[in-house]
């Protein structure tokens, strides 16, 4: 498989992830991807984005538990 970016081979491996939205910001030091072994770059299978999709909705339906009424 090549780079999207730099055309150097992806290689399993694990990268850090950051998801900052509204008010919600979630870090996974080392998710599952393929990684460019030229330029570093990450890509995320299917399978990993649906589960961090997963992750993300749960968080935001915890948070707004915690939400404040005004």
């Amino acid at each position: 498989m090549k780079c999207l970016y730099c055309q150097g081979n992806l290689k399993r491996g694990t990268a850090p992830l950051h998801i900052d939205r509204e008010g919600v910001h979630i870090t996974l030091d080392r998710a599952p991807a393929w990684v460019c072994d030229q330029c570093g770059e990450a890509l995320f299978d299917e399978m990993q984005v649906d589960a961090v999709q997963r992750i993300v909705k749960a968080v935001e339906e915890r948070a707004a538990d915690l939400a404040v009424a005004v």
